[in-house]
């Protein structure tokens, strides 16, 4: 198997898998728990999702896929979002479908273009995987949040710990 296809394949099963792990934690909580901040200075699920939303929206509806970029940063981190979870699962579920769909159609070609951000030139193969991490790094601030407000009733979404 040629290195193309292994790297697409992991990046298509990472996106799956974040996408999944946050529908799973989404599901153990209420609407208020998913728009709760541990501060003001801190984030909410529903701002980490919106947030999510919005770099995907320009990373790979705008930037990759030519559409127009609808996106205001500012306003994802906003303390008056406030989202169900139905929604926020919604949001997700929508957003990484245009991540898989998106990826699972680029050519080795596709993945080489250079895309300008910011003033600064990437790759499409860069801009998914910087998006694994970026993604997996909110993905740890969800998870940590659901924690805490939880305690011993939440259910992890990956291995569970020997008891």
């Amino acid at each position: 198997m040629e290195v193309y296809s292994v790297v697409k394949q992991n990046l298509l099963s990472k996106f799956e898998q974040i996408r999944n792990r946050m529908i799973l934690v989404i599901d153990q909580l209420t609407d208020d728990q998913v728009n709760w901040r541990p501060n003001k200075e801190s984030n909410s699920i529903a701002n980490l999702i919106v947030h999510i939303e919005g770099n995907i929206q320009e990373r790979i509806s705008s930037k990759i896929l030519g559409e127009p970029n609808k996106r205001n940063r500012d306003q994802e981190f906003d303390e008056n979002i406030d989202r169900t979870k139905e929604e926020l699962k919604e949001a997700i579920s929508k957003s990484f479908q245009l991540i898989i769909n998106s990826l699972s159609t680029m050519t080795e070609a596709d993945m080489l273009k250079v895309i300008s951000i910011k003033n600064t030139d990437y790759t499409v193969l860069d801009i998914f995987l910087m998006s694994t991490s970026h993604f997996s790094e909110h993905l740890g601030q969800i998870l940590y949040i659901a924690k805490t407000l939880l305690d011993e009733q939440y259910v992890t979404t990956s291995i569970p710990k020997k008891r």
